[in-house]
């Protein structure tokens, strides 16, 4: 499947929550320049939009510091946040909605298509990066039944390592499956697949 580079604006689909009437007018004007579809709604409303939602822009300075965010906010989409108070406390509420991207009151014309770009790009590479994480831990998993099987054989037939471990990877050849898979099933039956005695 071909990535949507975070360049591509054009047909994405904004869902807007802000409030101040000239801050939506900038954000509507830039996002319809650049060929986005917009929804507007109302951030104290956690029902889900029931269209597909490619990036969240959020006037901050309107939600309350100690109100949890909604699911949506929680959801893997790309989040901008407006930002107009800069105290600590709203900052470090600000870190726990984990943005995308950000742009400072008051708006200007510019800075939109930025922040859109930034915000498109670290959500892919927040993908990318959980998927390789996902990858490696999937790996560390494998890498322990294949030790657990490698030292049932090592018993079972009284070898030493590098001989145990040839064996079933001769044997995964045999069964044309993977030593992961053949692994794994040493280990549920006790033993090497079509032998009787099973492993102590």
């Amino acid at each position: 499947m071909t990535r949507q580079s975070p360049f591509s604006i054009h047909g994405r689909h904004a869902l807007m929550w802000v409030r101040d009437e000239r801050e939506i007018s900038i954000v509507r004007r830039q996002l319809n320049r650049l060929g986005m579809t917009i929804t507007e709604g109302d951030p104290t409303n956690s029902t889900t939009p029931s269209d597909i939602v490619d990036v969240i822009i959020l006037d901050a300075d309107i939600i309350p510091i100690k109100s949890n965010p909604v699911a949506i906010w929680k959801m893997d989409i790309p989040l901008i946040v407006l930002v107009g108070t800069e105290t600590p406390s709203r900052l470090k509420w600000l870190l726990e909605l984990k943005p995308a991207s950000f742009l400072v009151k008051p708006l200007r014309s510019a800075g939109l298509y930025t922040a859109l770009v930034v915000a498109f790009d670290h959500v892919q590479r927040r993908s990318e990066v959980a998927k390789r994480i996902e990858r490696l831990e999937e790996r560390v998993r494998s890498r322990r039944i294949v030790l657990a099987a490698v030292l049932q054989i090592m018993r079972r037939h009284d070898l030493c390592e590098p001989d145990a471990f040839s064996l079933i990877r001769r044997t995964a050849m045999q069964y044309r499956t993977t030593i992961e898979q053949l692994s794994a099933d040493i280990i549920a039956i006790g033993g090497m697949p079509g032998m009787a005695t099973r492993i102590a």
